[in-house]
């Protein structure tokens, strides 16, 4: 057996970097795995362009049968770089889709209510991990996923914990879980919302905020009516804006805990991950001045793609015998946290929020 070399460096967040894997002599040692990742990626797109199916899901399920490839050493510096700093500039990308004027027209209370939702749903997907057993970073893991917006905000949250809080395979399983609950949520919930007898203001703010997925959530929204889709995406991008706050409060939480956190290379600025500060600044600039709509809908599918080669990555990276390992019980967290988002949305819409 060939011992492999001790890591040289440390992140600010303490993950170890080992240069064997992710700085190859040259920008050409990145090609083989971006390929791969890219050929995946492709695959996934078509399957969703043609039968319907969520494009990040089949990202995920497309990289896990590519998963055998990982075992090439020659990969995983391509593969890392795309599970990783393409997630980051997505992540900044998303930033330009949202305006505080959004948020803004949605009105205070609403307002209110959905930051509230996603520090309870969060803290329930917490609180379940610890109730079967695994840590309070799995949980958050899972929870702020739900609570946000999927499987993009469950790469953002691992990115910010790090692999030594966030395993590949703890990912892997939340990714699967989020994306077959969202998917499960925009079947259902119309349904119910029609049902219930809610209106059109009221059904918007349901699928906007208790679904996970943003596209799930307005696909839903708009199957009810145009009126409830407009609704659900105001309410699901006031969502997505909570993203940047709730990276750097788990970024400063987990930090200040001692062990560290963050992925792997992650620069911060006075402890908040770089890619957290372009978020907010793209949706400031896009706040401030008038961006060209042909600029925000390139930045979308942009976003879109980056986000895709991740997952996908994502599902080439991760370990399959620690995956199976997870066993059932460790979607409970997404489960808890995914009944308490629809739960909370009820209960919103039942004090009057909308009428």
């Amino acid at each position: 057996m060939v011992s492999r070399p001790m890591p040289a460096a440390a992140d600010l967040y303490g993950d170890l970097l080992d240069p064997e894997l992710t700085r190859p002599p040259s920008w050409r040692g990145y090609l083989p795995g971006l390929a791969i990742t890219a050929v995946a990626a492709l695959a996934a797109a078509y399957l969703s362009e043609h039968y319907g199916a969520p494009l990040m899901l089949m990202g995920l399920l497309i990289g896990l049968a590519f998963n055998f490839t990982n075992a090439d050493v020659r990969l995983r510096p391509g593969l890392a770089l795309a599970s990783t700093s393409l997630l980051r500039i997505g992540i900044v990308l998303v930033g330009l889709q949202i305006t505080v004027f959004d948020i803004l027209g949605l009105g205070w209370i609403p307002f209110v209510a959905i930051v509230v939702m996603v520090g309870l749903v969060t803290l329930s997907g917490t609180m379940a991990a610890r109730w079967i057993g695994r840590d309070a970073a799995f949980g958050t893991l899972a929870g702020g996923a739900v609570a946000i917006c999927g499987a993009s905000a469950a790469l953002a949250l691992a990115a910010v914990l790090g692999d030594r809080r966030a395993s590949q395979a703890q990912l892997t399983l939340v990714l699967v879980a989020v994306s077959a609950a969202s998917a499960l949520a925009m079947s259902v919930y119309p349904t119910i919302a029609n049902a219930i007898q809610l209106t059109d203001a009221q059904a918007g703010f349901l699928m906007g905020a208790s679904i996970h997925d943003v596209a799930q959530a307005l696909g839903a929204g708009y199957s009810f009516s145009p009126e409830a889709g407009q609704t659900a995406t105001v309410v699901k991008l006031t969502r997505v804006a909570l993203l940047a706050p709730m990276l750097a409060i788990v970024a400063f939480a987990y930090r200040a805990g001692g062990t560290g956190a963050g992925g792997t290379g992650t620069a911060s600025i006075m402890g908040v991950p770089w890619f957290v500060i372009g978020f907010l600044a793209l949706c400031g600039l896009n706040s401030l001045v008038a961006v060209p709509g042909q600029a925000v809908d390139a930045s979308r599918q942009v976003a879109s793609a980056l986000l895709l080669l991740a997952v996908t990555a994502t599902g080439i990276r991760s370990p399959m015998n620690l995956l199976l390992e997870q066993g059932w019980r460790a979607s409970v967290p997404v489960i808890v946290a995914t009944i308490a988002s629809f739960v909370l949305a009820i209960i919103s819409i039942a004090i009057t929020i909308y009428t």
